[in-house]
């Protein structure tokens, strides 16, 4: 299982970014995905999941209405739409997949909100 993630910039607040996960080594359209983030000091957190065909998602109450996660199955792709991003949005994010009895995890990229 490979999972690796693109699309972390530094961005000022307000702005919005895309994160990207390309995936193999594992049946992609048959699995849910999910994004999490982490910052130093602090355990790796939730933010959003979707179903294998895309038609359910999830969101932490604290990206809710701002970010929103796609898939695209045909490119083993899994996408992080961030709007009206706060500078305590900034993180390593990752996303991640749980196939052959465990969870995986992306190396992350940085997101970090400043001005």
């Amino acid at each position: 299982v490979q999972l690796v993630e693109s699309g972390g910039a530094l961005v000022q607040p307000g702005g919005s970014l895309r994160l990207s996960c390309a995936a193999s080594g594992f049946t992609f359209s048959g699995n849910h995905m999910s994004w999490y983030r982490q910052t130093p000091g602090k355990e790796r957190e939730y933010v959003s999941g979707i179903s294998s065909a895309g038609g359910s998602t999830s969101y932490a109450d604290s990206v809710k209405g701002r970010f929103t996660i796609s898939r695209d199955n045909a490119k083993n792709t899994v996408y992080l739409q961030m709007n009206s991003l706060k500078p305590e949005d900034t993180a390593v994010y990752s996303c991640s997949v749980y196939s052959f009895g465990r969870r995986y995890w992306g190396q992350g990229t940085q997101v970090t909100v400043s001005s």
